[in-house]
């Protein structure tokens, strides 16, 4: 489908509802890390083990997201959309059920793993419907409008795990995951409609499945694009590694606050999402792309001197990472649209691709800071630093589009390159 012809059909209320619907689909990642990650203590105490055992179950969650990203981005061009997503949302919501009723750290991970590798259908997929149906900046748009829609997830789930820790305990978050699978399975089939004729879809043995994946990984507009936002998740998961120890242990900050700490930097995510949808307006998804990450590298730079000083207190860290954080708003959804852009025929092999950098990477920096942890907020606050220069670098290998900023004088044909 042209995307002219989808911004006549679609109204805007029908934008909205399919907004909604696709951020819930693609909200398995925060909601099963975030309502769980209160939790920890508590669930290391009841399995008699160490607090690292119960870490690495969100580290293999995150490797089922990123190995999920092959197989269903890969089933989706050949099969159309629907199938890989009611399978995926099926395979977390019964993942999810096991988790609750295990009696084993051994067990859980297991469980953790399939609910990653189920979960990544709704990521992946996702994001090829939207290129499906929209070009670069409509893509970007519509990318920011599910990430806002989106937001409500990593706000509302440290609240909601809390209370279910308080009242349920920890199995019940695990229940609450197996519904919301569910519910991801009727939203499926009530409001997503297939997206990918199949006129278009792919055909070929798995040798030519592989030779496409080549010729993705061989286009710098697509690798530099990838690569930089990979890193952008490697900031996000590092901190949410990390802080419920830099809040709860080195703050002291109390575990019934630790919700609203970590819902507040997921609104920064919500407000810069926000503020790309107006950006939009009047820049390019590229040239915001290039000085959002220029941001989060002179926010991260000062986190980094913040800490090392100990100057400023839980405040000014608290609100440094505020600011770096919000600055994936920007990030998140013009990149994916930069790298979405000149792959129509195969975008869920494009967008599979696309997670596999974003989870491994984003994994990556979740166990890393383990490594390095040495007491003190220090080893979080370098990592992030290291992953926002690392990610700009990137970038400045990147061949860039037209430097003209102006949307209504852009030649988007120059941007796919």
């Amino acid at each position: 489908m042209d995307a002219a012809a989808t911004i006549q059909t679609l109204s805007p209320r029908r934008r909205v509802a399919l907004a909604w619907t696709l951020a819930c689909l693609s909200a398995f990642a925060p909601l099963a890390t975030d309502m769980y990650l209160p939790a920890f203590p508590k669930m290391a105490a009841e399995f008699g083990a160490n607090i690292g055992a119960i870490q690495f179950t969100l580290a293999v969650f995150l490797l089922g997201l990123a190995v999920g990203q092959l197989l269903w981005g890969t089933l989706s061009d050949h099969t159309g959309r629907r199938f890989p997503l009611l399978a995926g949302c099926a395979l977390f919501a019964v993942m999810a059920a096991w988790g609750a009723a295990t009696t084993s750290v051994p067990a859980l991970i297991v469980a953790r793993f399939f609910m990653g590798l189920g979960g990544s259908a709704g990521v992946v997929v996702t994001r090829a419907i939207v290129r499906d149906l929209f070009e670069e900046r409509e893509a970007a748009k519509f990318y920011s409008l599910m990430m806002i829609v989106g937001g409500i997830a990593p706000i509302v789930a440290p609240f909601l795990g809390s209370l279910l820790l308080a009242h349920g305990g920890w199995r019940g978050i695990f229940w609450v995951l197996t519904g919301f699978g569910a519910l991801c399975v009727a939203l499926t089939l009530w409001q997503v409609e297939e997206t990918l004729p199949r006129g278009q879809r792919m055909r070929g043995h798995v040798a030519e499945v592989f030779q496409g994946y080549g010729k993705i990984l061989t286009n710098r507009r697509f690798l530099g694009p990838a690569l930089a936002m990979g890193c952008a998740s490697g900031v996000l998961f590092t901190y949410i590694a990390e802080s419920p120890f830099i809040f709860i242990e080195l703050f002291g900050v109390p575990a019934a606050y630790f919700g609203f700490l970590f819902a507040t930097n997921s609104i920064g995510l919500y407000i810069g999402g926000r503020c790309n949808t107006w950006l939009l307006q009047r820049f390019t998804a590229e040239w915001l792309l290039r000085k959002a990450m220029w941001f989060s590298v002179g926010t991260a730079a000062l986190l980094v001197t913040c800490t090392w000083s100990g100057w400023g207190g839980l405040v000014l860290f608290f609100t440094l990472l505020f600011i770096n954080l919000s600055s994936l708003g920007i990030i998140f959804p013009n990149a994916t649209a930069l790298t979405m852009q000149p792959f129509a025929a195969v975008a869920g092999s494009a967008s599979a691709l696309l997670g596999i950098f974003q989870f491994i990477l984003g994994a990556a920096g979740g166990a890393l800071v383990g490594v390095f942890h040495n007491g003190t907020a220090l080893p979080m606050a370098v990592q992030i630093a290291c992953y926002a220069l690392l990610a700009r670098g990137i970038l400045l290998l990147t061949p860039k589009g037209t430097p003209n900023a102006n949307p209504k004088s852009q030649n988007l044909d120059s941007l796919t390159g």
